[in-house]
């Protein structure tokens, strides 16, 4: 079969298909009563993260692309509505129900690398207990899966034997989260949180192709590597499911101006054929460190020319941009740091410190105030 012929883009046109794959528009979308069913769509996966020092990290992507909306609404949707479930999809992340059966090798990879460390057979009677529990008692909180005092902690994040168990069974899709309280995690056995349907197992390879389809189409265009990352792939699982994609016609090749490889030479690219280039799109947002935009660091530098790293697990002393720092979305660009915490207590947004990158727009202050302001109502 004769090579698919490259087709070239420069960087402005690939970072103008990348935001608009992931739902940026030139203006906040704010009228329609559900203003996240874009934002989720286009994203696909929604990452979770505990860190709240400004605003949970899955309401975040939702406020950057189609600006206020009701978090608690949002809440609702994702754990309410049985649309939704969790998953180690990228990190711990939202993803369609529908789409679970395509993450059922990562199911049974984690239950294979349990086995081999001994985890499953070390912690054998509490597995038992806890699915004995969940089939009597139905959703449960850690704190009321704990058979007494939670006891000598083991080496996970200082977890009990009980919380080790039941993180075991979500990883192995034994157990799902169904709700939360607190953002503590409510446990459930699968077979009684979620439909028939989304218990069945896609073939590996069949759903490793849907899952980089599905990244192209949320990224738009990307490298192997990006391609990989969306859903936390191997890059050679990624590099086998390329070449039925591009035959079918769902990616196709491309070349990105200023896109190199480690010897310089152009590195291989692909974009969504359902992927198109604005003509003009400048958006202006705040990005949160879990965003797609950003949580792919490679990506970000070659994309926006931006280094970026999160400092939460920065000794204070080496920190150069703050705890928790925001990228700044101005006209398309990141052209902005800025270091925010919530004071929760006097209801206040606090900037503890903001940069502006090199060449950055000359109304990037004036958005960064507009954006703060509407993110402190």
């Amino acid at each position: 079969m004769p090579t698919p012929t490259r087709v070239s883009l420069s960087a402005a046109e690939a970072r103008r298909i990348a935001l608009a794959a992931q739902g940026f528009t030139n203006a906040p979308r704010l009228r329609k009563r559900r203003p996240f069913d874009a934002a989720l769509e286009s994203l696909h996966v929604l990452q979770i993260d505990s860190v709240n020092v400004f605003a949970r990290s899955h309401h975040l992507p939702v406020f950057s692309r189609h600006g206020a909306y009701a978090p608690a609404a949002l809440d609702a949707h994702l754990w309410e509505t049985g649309q939704f479930t969790e998953y180690w999809a990228h990190e711990a992340a939202f993803i369609p129900i529908g789409d679970r059966p395509l993450f059922g090798w990562r199911m049974d990879e984690y239950l294979e690398r349990h086995r081999r460390t001994g985890r499953t057979s070390e912690l054998g009677p509490e597995l038992e207990r806890v699915r004995a529990h969940l089939r009597v008692e139905g959703p449960q909180l850690v704190r009321e899966l704990e058979n007494g005092p939670s006891g000598t902690r083991g080496p996970w994040w200082d977890w009990s034997r009980t919380k080790r168990a039941v993180e075991i069974l979500f990883a192995t899709g034994e157990v799902v989260v169904a709700g939360r309280q607190s953002f503590q995690r409510r446990y459930a056995l699968a077979e009684h949180a979620l439909p028939e349907t989304a218990l069945q197992r896609v073939p590996k390879a069949e759903a490793q192709r849907k899952l980089v389809e599905r990244a192209g189409r949320s990224l738009g265009v990307g490298t192997l590597a990006d391609l990989a990352d969306y859903h936390r792939l191997k890059i050679g699982d990624a590099r086998n499911a390329v070449p039925a994609l591009e035959e079918s016609g769902a990616l196709v090749p491309v070349t990105v101006q200023g896109w190199v490889d480690g010897r310089g030479d152009p590195e291989p690219a692909w974009m969504h054929r359902d992927a198109r280039i604005p003509g003009r799109l400048a958006p202006d947002a705040l990005v949160t460190p879990f965003d797609p935009v950003v949580w792919f660091r490679p990506r970000a530098e070659r994309m926006f020319d931006f280094h970026y790293r999160i400092e939460i697990y920065t000794p204070k002393e080496r920190r150069i941009y703050g705890y928790y720092c925001l990228p700044l979305m101005v006209s398309g660009r990141l052209a902005g740091r800025i270091d925010l915490k919530a004071d929760r207590q006097n209801r206040e947004l606090l900037v503890q410190a903001a940069w502006q990158e090199p060449g950055a727009p000359a109304r990037a202050p004036e958005t960064a105030v507009a954006l703060l302001a509407s993110a402190a109502a």
